[in-house]
């Protein structure tokens, strides 16, 4: 009989899980596997991965996926199927999950940026910490992440293997042929009324995502290029969550008074973003932490110059292809910005670079290791921690 695995896809309509879950089971599809393959998804999903083969089943869940009674029913709607491993791709893990199952953790953002009060937080890093030391192996999607992990959870590096993730191919032109069509650009930046130059960011707006800083360079630079023939009308758009859940980014819009040259478009569809990413004079990502960094390399694919932070993950995922500055200088990033704005040697080997780096990156070879942990410790069992 073929290994049976169960994945955990109830995430999977998510803004960065959901391009981690959509795309290692493509990589699954695409390599050919035989084995047979058990997606639990949330009720109304299935359209987000449909046209599988026979040997993946999409199996409905009805309960959400929070609360205390989820650390026992979950666990027990896993039993049911018999599975030789199952996987559960984010690190919150129901106390009761039967063994052997591994983890992938994308960033531990929530417990640096966003602790909890009191003994909320304790407890929360209770559950974290016991969650991954009962797992039979770790996926860390960075070495960044993966030393956080030992770091702050304190779990063993041999417990621990780093598979990198890769920019989602909605956004990764073939070879050979422009990220976007001239007739195509110019529909979507008409029905968004863009007439203008503009920065770029992708992305939630969590605070780590240091999108206050953002809007204070972006406003230092509006006043240094003032004059200047081509950057003189310079926007900012932001892609993300929507604002009035983020109040120090409203302030920051406010107090730096870039009021009418800043504009939020919330999520965008995909089209729309491939298109926004390929138009922009450049895509700027300031974030104080990053498990992996995906919008920079979706950026790089459309063949944007990209000015990143030199923190955590980025420097290891962009390497030498974007201009990296500190996340916590704000005159770094409006100087890294101008840079790579009025550059034009600098613009032009940021685009080369960019693409030869996300070439470095593919889906089959994340869904390929990740396979060969699947069997590992299918035959392996359980770790005796």
């Amino acid at each position: 009989m073929p290994l049976r695995f169960l994945l955990d896809a109830r995430h999977v309509k998510d803004f960065g899980f959901g391009t981690y879950i959509r795309n290692l089971v493509a990589g699954f599809v695409r390599l050919g596997a035989s084995e047979e393959f058990i997606l639990v998804i949330k009720p109304g999903d299935e359209g987000e991965l449909a046209g599988l083969p026979p040997n993946f089943r999409l199996v409905p869940y009805q309960r959400a996926d929070r609360g205390l009674a989820e650390h026992i029913a979950f666990p027990w709607f896993v039993r049911n199927f018999r599975v030789d491993l199952t996987h559960i791709p984010l690190n919150v893990v129901p106390l009761a999950m039967p063994r052997p199952y591994i983890v992938t953790v994308h960033d531990l953002s929530s417990l640096l940026f966003e602790p909890l009060p009191g003994w909320r937080q304790d407890l929360r890093l209770y559950r974290m910490r016991r969650g991954l030391l009962r797992a039979a192996r770790i996926i860390a999607v960075s070495d960044s992440t993966r030393h956080d992990v030992e770091q702050l959870l304190g779990i063993p590096s041999s417990r621990i293997q780093r598979i990198h993730g890769a920019p989602d191919p909605t956004y990764v032109p073939a070879a050979g042929s422009e990220p976007v069509t001239e007739a195509e650009g110019a529909r979507v930046l008409e029905r968004y009324d863009i007439q203008y130059p503009f920065l770029l960011y992708a992305g939630t707006i969590r605070p780590h995502k240091n999108i206050p800083r953002l809007v204070e360079a972006f406003a230092l630079l509006r006043e240094e290029l003032e004059n200047h023939p081509g950057y003189r009308d310079l926007r900012l758009i932001i892609i993300g969550d929507v604002i009035s859940r983020y109040p120090a980014v409203r302030r920051a819009v406010i107090q730096s008074r870039v009021e009418p040259v800043v504009r939020f478009l919330g999520f965008v569809p995909a089209e729309t973003l491939r298109v926004l990413y390929a138009s922009a004079a450049a895509f700027v990502f300031p974030s104080l932490y990053e498990g992996f960094g995906m919008p920079p390399l979706e950026a790089m694919a459309a063949g944007t110059p990209v000015v990143a932070s030199n923190v955590t993950s980025l420097p290891e995922v962009l390497g030498d292809a974007a201009r990296l500055v500190s996340p916590d200088n704000v005159f770094e990033i409006a100087r890294g910005i101008r840079e790579v704005l009025l550059d034009q040697d600098l613009r032009a080997d940021l685009r080369r670079r960019g693409r030869e780096r996300v070439r470095l990156f593919h889906w089959e070879r994340t869904a390929r290791e990740t396979l060969e942990i699947y069997h590992e410790m299918a035959r392996t069992g359980s770790s005796p921690l």
